[in-house]
């Protein structure tokens, strides 16, 4: 499951934790856009259900500095040994330009630059290299951790799933369907043993399909306009379906740009139904290659309605042991 959940304290998620600990979740994994920051939400879940698995979905390699970002990460897997993946990724022009006020150049390079530090530094090792987007001189972690923590690489196009197959130890997939998967696995060549795909996946468990294709049309209009998915998108082969949304949004239409997104289009981007249909439908990224699926948890009119005792309801039945439940 995503974490931390929307509408809820993060001084309050130590009973989000165990009930998701309850209903067979076995991870937590955060993000890191204008809400929380990754680490924060999992350094809590380490203290309050040491049984949880961590990871970041993704950490900006652009944000923090490059020791800094091994710190952050060296800290958490001292804190849950062997229990922790840290996925990085070069977020977007808008979080790292417009929100940090730091130039988003060369995302590739910088990526690929970040992990290859990354895995010297927390290996122990004192890094005195020149990479091609920044130069580190004699850093070494005072508190290595003992087990460091496999590294995974957010991943869209070919380029960049080919460097995640290639030097990480994981990739971690973000807004395709569930049929897409093949194609992006497909990329990745020749694996590491123990490469893990994580993917996180949009869920809006209501059987209120309008509310959630509403909901579905906005954030896709928000999230698929930016260019590194729109060519994502492109490369998957939906040119022709979002491209009436593509042109409204760069004609400054936003209304016909949400009226361009087709049902068909939501429906799969956005997974809802009954908790039941949506964890089937989980399942199919699963049997499509996807080592660990993350929920995303979306707001619904019964969990506005319901409160926390709908929620615990909700994730009990969305589990991996909802069918038992």
């Amino acid at each position: 499951m995503t974490v931390p959940l929307g509408g809820i304290p993060l001084a309050d998620h130590a009973a989000v934790y165990a009930t998701l600990d309850r209903a067979g979740f076995t991870d937590v994994w955060s993000a890191e856009v204008a809400g929380t920051d990754a680490f924060t939400p999992l350094a809590l879940a380490a203290a309050w259900q040491p049984e949880l698995r961590l990871g970041t979905a993704v950490a900006p390699v652009f944000t923090r500095g490059p020791g800094l970002l091994a710190m952050s990460a060296a800290a958490l897997a001292e804190t849950a040994p062997g229990r922790f993946a840290l996925g990085i990724g070069a977020s977007s022009p808008v979080v790292v330009g417009d929100w940090n006020a730091v130039p988003f150049a060369e995302p590739f390079r910088r990526s690929r630059d970040m992990l290859r530090f990354l895995r010297a530094a927390l290996a122990g090792q004192t890094v005195d290299q020149a990479y091609d987007t920044f130069t580190v001189r004699r850093f070494t972690l005072e508190r290595p951790p003992a087990l460091p923590p496999p590294i995974l690489l957010g991943a869209l196009r070919p380029g960049m799933l080919r460097l995640a197959g290639a030097e990480a130890d994981g990739v971690i997939l973000n807004w395709l369907a569930a049929e897409d998967v093949p194609r992006a696995l497909t990329e990745l060549g020749e694996r590491r043993p123990g490469f893990e795909v994580t993917a996180r996946i949009f869920v809006c468990p209501t059987e209120d399909a309008g509310h959630a294709r509403a909901l579905g049309r906005r954030m896709i209009t928000s999230y698929l306009t930016v260019p590194a998915y729109a060519a994502f998108h492109r490369w998957l082969g939906r040119d022709e379906v979002l491209g009436p949304m593509w042109a409204a949004w760069a004609a400054g239409d936003r209304r016909g740009a949400l009226a361009a997104v087709p049902d068909e289009v939501v429906d799969t981007l956005i997974l809802h139904g009954s908790p039941e249909q949506c964890r089937a439908q989980v399942r199919r990224y699963a049997d499509a290659g996807v080592d660990v699926p993350v929920l995303a948890l979306l707001p619904t009119p019964e969990l506005t309605a319901g409160g926390p005792a709908a929620l615990s309801a909700l994730i009990a039945r969305l589990g991996p042991d909802g069918a038992e439940a």
